[in-house]
């Protein structure tokens, strides 16, 4: 039931970017309350830290007995049917719908559809599916790699706390060293990459390959994860409390945190990425032993969460789109809209996945 969790909070990670947290979206509307802002950082940050990477591990748990099952052939016109028909879809023609709902009700630019794609400028965007086309070309390296080494990774044992702690601290010494060169926001067009997040999905991938090979699941311990909750939850307050300390009192620009060659960078990066492994930790012990229940209903919300994870951003920005003229703050609209935007992205996803023809796909 992991990637429903995931799923949600992908959801709630892209409402809160719309009402004011920081990160790139289509469509914002600023709420006007300071008070506000602060719990919204701190929840996308410390989602950033670990949810994406966290969605490449669980990926590649299932990439080594699908390639030993089908073959190298078999296995890569796979892949590229079931991740690149989405990838095309949603360039092409979701893409191009979601700009003009913006351009159309939130801008006020009264022109037919088939106008507006005549000036459309944007095609190759592959917007929140830049993971899929990320997992797509890991998938293709790997397949490579078997290809050409005719080898598969051999077991390791699981790693210890302090292993994985100083494993992660070594992730996020490299993360410095990109976000020198690329700082947090940056992107590839139009491939939509963040360079600086990279160095954590490449490792989480990688892991999730070896922990497949290796059955790391099967040795996940319930102790581990709650210790690894315990000090990644002390690591979050106190990672927050420099932060503060270094912005309101000391006065640290904000982008000496995400980029260029400061020690403000190197300690939020080897903060974000402890965090990051502490908490996939923690969520992987712990929801081995407390949420593997089986339950028809979640079933179903798992069997979904593809299909919501590419139309999600359909509902969320409907939603505030069509609530943009309501006259409250938007931090209210925010407690209003992000429900609602997981309720009608698992609805939509649920009818998607009984299509015919699409639901061997997605």
């Amino acid at each position: 039931h992991l990637k429903i969790v995931l799923t949600v909070l992908v959801i709630l990670h892209h409402t809160l970017i719309t009402y004011g947290a920081p990160g790139g979206w289509y469509y914002n509307q600023k709420i006007s309350l300071p008070g506000a802002i602060l719990p919204m950082t701190i929840l996308v940050a410390v989602n950033q830290a670990f949810f994406m990477g966290f969605f490449f591990f669980l990926s590649a748990l299932f990439v080594p007995s699908s390639y030993d099952k089908k073959g190298a052939a078999k296995f890569v016109s796979d892949r590229l049917i079931r991740l690149g028909i989405p990838l095309l879809f949603y360039s092409f023609i979701l893409s191009p719908f979601l700009n003009y709902i913006i351009y159309y009700w939130a801008e006020g630019h009264h022109v037919t559809y088939l106008q507006y794609l005549g000036d459309y400028p944007d095609w190759i965007s592959f917007g929140v599916l830049w993971f899929v086309l990320a997992l797509l070309m890991f998938t293709l390296f790997y397949a490579l790699y078997r290809k050409i080494s005719n080898q598969i990774i051999k077991p390791v044992k699981m790693p210890t706390v302090s292993r994985i702690l100083l494993f992660a601290t070594g992730i996020g010494v490299i993360t410095f060293v990109v976000r020198v060169f690329y700082p947090i926001g940056f992107v590839i067009d139009p491939l939509g990459f963040q360079p600086g997040h990279f160095p954590q999905y490449i490792a989480m991938f990688i892991l999730g390959l070896i922990a497949s090979r290796s059955k790391w699941l099967n040795d996940a311990d319930y102790k581990m994860g709650k210790r690894m909750r315990k000090i990644g939850l002390y690591v979050i307050f106190l990672g927050f409390l420099l932060f503060v300390l270094a912005r309101g009192i000391l006065g640290f620009p904000p982008d000496w945190f995400s980029g260029g060659f400061h020690w403000q960078q190197l300690w939020y990066a080897v903060w974000e990425q402890i965090v990051g492994f502490t908490l996939v930790t923690t969520l992987l012990c712990i929801s081995k032993h407390s949420w593997n229940g089986y339950s028809e209903f979640l079933s179903k919300l798992s069997r979904s969460t593809f299909a919501v994870y590419i139309f999600h951003p359909l509902l969320i920005i409907s939603i505030s789109v069509a609530l943009r003229n309501w006259a409250i703050e938007p931090a209210l609209k925010l407690l209003l809209v992000a429900p609602l935007s997981i309720i009608f992205s698992f609805l939509l996803g649920l009818l998607i996945v009984r299509i015919p023809v699409v639901n061997k796909i997605v």
